[in-house]
């Protein structure tokens, strides 16, 4: 310690400590330091009451339409002709590749024939023909890359930026930044597929250190938020006696115990259930519904998983035509095993994708074209997403695709985005993203910009960190803007 007392130590510290806080101005004029954070003023009595962006946006709501199990980007929206012309033979450069599963085999022909589509002449596979229709809606991002080969860590980094638990879901972190037009139902629903949750279940719509009240609410057409209705046996004046009594007493907990998010989302969570006794009845009701509109989604279908599909895409459309802020609407189940119910198509992927093509193709289809027909679509963004993509080759010893990071392709539309445009590519067989390739923090960077939102000052302050949606990475990716 002697030395921190010696004068010619004290003044070169001293000199060095002056000359850092001079450089630190100078690149603060120049704006060369990181922005700083930017918060949103909640009032925790309030946390789903409508919040200013940071810039004029483009959209006002999202909806994200997640394929669980990581759909073939090679069999549906990513045409290669030469995979075509090298069917079943050696993948050049791939010699004793593996990937997640194992050993890989010859390359293989999509299992679909690719068409041109629409007036753009869009290459779309016949595996989703419905939606193949709506390719000039499309903003096809072909050079999508994800950090893990692994459902979980790359469903979750798809959903949360991260591919570790306990980061806040995508859609906790919008309504954290904007909360919701609409006071009477939650800012952020999550709706299930008919056969279940994906395999992250609940991790997809949390909000981790987020405050509480920003978690999504799980719901769907066949399963509506249970315990909303009033027992018979209890009077709606004593039903709302009671419901005073309970404000007065937590109000008066919360008095004592300032900044406590856990209580104020638990109290802001009983109000939102008594408004919704009445709205979310009505919203998940889907009685009222033309024969014409039910048969565009297909909800009447004799296939009972895409009637329930269809069904979960109107309650979509309806929950975003209320002002809902974020929708999640997941396509796949996790839990009946490897492919049976999902796009993990690693053994038999003509007979499983057979399956789950006409569930989701139909139904989605008609949400997009709903959504224009409704004026929805001029400010409402639509993602299509899912984990990762999948080989140009098939498994060794098997009829299916391993899993692909590297290289595979989402689509956007709606809001902000330029429409029958493609950005990216991957290499010639659909393996790599080998031009303008992007990352999932891109893409968040991107759906947080067409929200009015700057990725990166939009953080919240946990355990010393500033912790962001896209961590430290990330831009947007502007060539797809409108």
């Amino acid at each position: 310690m002697n030395h921190l007392l010696n004068r010619r130590g004290f003044l070169s510290r001293t000199l060095s400590g002056l000359s850092s806080i001079a450089l630190a101005h100078l690149l603060s004029q120049d704006r060369l330091l990181a922005a700083s954070p930017l918060r949103p003023a909640i009032d925790p009595s309030r946390p789903y009451a409508p919040r200013p962006p940071h810039f004029e946006p483009k959209a006002k709501r999202v909806l994200v339409i997640f394929c669980s199990g990581a759909l073939s980007h090679v069999d549906t929206f990513d045409y290669k002709p030469e995979l075509i012309k090298r069917h079943d033979t050696p993948m050049p450069g791939a010699e004793g590749l593996v990937t997640f599963q194992g050993a890989n085999g010859n390359l293989i022909k999509p299992i679909a024939e690719f068409k041109p589509r629409g007036q753009s002449g869009k290459m779309v596979s016949d595996l989703l023909p419905n939606l193949a229709e709506l390719a000039d809606e499309m903003c096809f991002i072909h050079s999508m890359t994800g950090k893990s080969n692994t459902h979980g860590p790359a469903e979750s980094q798809m959903g949360t930026g991260f591919t570790l638990d306990g980061f806040p879901s995508m859609g906790s972190w919008v309504t954290y930044a904007l909360g919701s037009e609409n006071q009477e139902l939650p800012a952020f629903v999550a709706i299930p597929d008919p056969r279940g949750v994906p395999q992250n279940g609940p991790r997809h719509w949390n909000s981790a250190f987020l405050p509480a009240s920003f978690q999504g609410t799980a719901f769907s057409a066949q399963r509506a938020i249970p315990n909303l209705a009033r027992p018979a046996e209890i009077t709606p004046e004593a039903d709302r006696a009671t419901r005073e009594f309970l404000r007065r007493l937590n109000d008066r907990h919360l008095e004592k115990n300032p900044g406590d998010s856990d209580l104020s989302a638990r109290i802001s969570s009983y109000e939102l259930a008594a408004r919704m006794q009445l709205s979310a009845a009505e919203l998940s009701d889907l009685s009222g519904e033309s024969p014409a509109t039910r048969a565009l989604y297909g909800a009447d279908d004799s296939n009972v998983n895409k009637a329930g599909f269809a069904k979960n895409c109107i309650l979509a459309r309806r929950l975003l035509e209320k002002g809902v802020r974020f929708v999640q609407l997941f396509n796949g189940s996790y839990a009946m095993g490897e492919g049976v119910g999902n796009w993990d198509g690693h053994k038999k992927i003509v007979d499983q994708y057979a399956v789950h093509a006409p569930i989701l193709d139909q139904p989605a289809a008609a949400l997009l074209k709903d959504l224009k027909a409704r004026g929805l679509l001029k400010d409402t963004l639509v993602a299509f997403v899912t984990e990762f993509g999948r080989m140009p080759t098939f498994q060794k010893g098997a009829n299916g695709r391993d899993h692909n990071p590297k290289g595979f392709t989402v689509w956007l539309a709606g809001a902000g985005v330029k429409r029958a445009y493609s950005h990216g590519a991957t290499d010639e067989f659909g393996h790599m993203a080998v031009q303008d390739v992007t990352t999932i923090y891109d893409l968040h960077a991107t759906i947080l910009h067409l929200l009015g939102l700057d990725h990166e000052r939009l953080s919240f302050y946990n355990n010393g960190v500033e912790r962001r949606l896209t961590d430290v990475h990330g831009h947007v990716i502007r060539p797809v803007l409108a």
